[in-house]
């Protein structure tokens, strides 16, 4: 049996064992006014973030500030189980879902903390996993706990589980970064990335459909940088310099 804390789910609590296994570290522990997920053997800090990334911001950047080294582990759910259970608990209906997810789903997340990606003291890990997400069945249709449904919905999400590790994918230097960029001409627009990533065809046709998110976040952390605008598009290069540079450097983060 799981138990967790701090209404966290059994998705989060069951990585933030995994890792402090891993890190031979301590949980939940309290330092410098702040509660972290983990602190590892040697002293950095790892927490695991869900989502919504840039909530973790202003706690990431106190760490840094502070001298430590600060990994954040955030899972993307490449397959997902939705299990629905009656108020006993009772499974009721179990299906996979048709949304599938990929590893440029966390463009959307770096948005909020773009300006700590290249900082050496920092590492984002990226988890691949399957998860199986709970379900309680309502007796009318009803608002969900965040209040972000456009419909009301027969059911509120109770729990998220994890299922199984695929794959982990560390960035921690430019390098991390830029490749993931498919193949792209020496200039490119937000067209040639589309048609790129649509050649692919393990990628979600979502992704492409809004390449602009993943050349706003490669400009932002100075990994590409606009050549001209033709036609109403502007054209990117990649900053080779800085990513051999980054390539070859030795980072002693976690």
């Amino acid at each position: 049996m799981i138990f967790t804390t701090l209404n966290e789910s059994s998705l989060h609590h069951t990585l933030k064992i995994l890792y402090q296994e891993l890190y031979e570290g301590e949980i939940e522990v309290k330092k410098d006014g702040y509660v972290y997920d983990i602190i590892t053997k040697k002293g950095n800090i790892i927490e695991i973030q869900t989502k919504n990334l840039s909530k973790l911001l202003p706690k990431i950047l106190a760490t840094i500030k502070n001298g430590h080294n600060i990994k954040l582990v955030h899972p993307i759910v490449i397959s997902k189980i939705i299990e629905t259970k009656d108020k006993n608990g009772n499974i009721i209906s179990k299906r996979k879902s048709s949304k599938k997810g990929c590893i440029y789903d966390i463009f959307n997340e770096l948005t909020g903390i773009y300006s700590v990606l290249l900082n050496p003291k920092f590492s984002l890990e990226i988890v691949e996993i399957q998860m199986t997400e709970e379900r309680e069945l309502q007796e009318k249709p009803v608002q969900s706990q965040n209040k972000k449904r456009r419909f009301r919905q027969n059911w509120l999400k109770t729990n998220k589980r994890l299922e199984n590790i695929i794959n982990t994918r560390r960035f921690s230097n430019a390098y991390d970064y830029i490749s993931l960029l498919p193949e792209l001409p020496k200039e490119f627009c937000a067209s040639d990335l589309k048609n790129a990533l649509e050649k692919n065809k393990d990628i979600p046709k979502r992704i492409s459909k809004n390449p602009h998110i993943i050349l706003w976040v490669l400009n932002h952390i100075e990994l590409i940088e606009k050549t001209e605008k033709k036609d109403r598009s502007i054209y990117y290069k990649i900053c080779k310099e800085k990513i051999i540079r980054s390539k070859n450097a030795t980072n002693t983060n976690i």
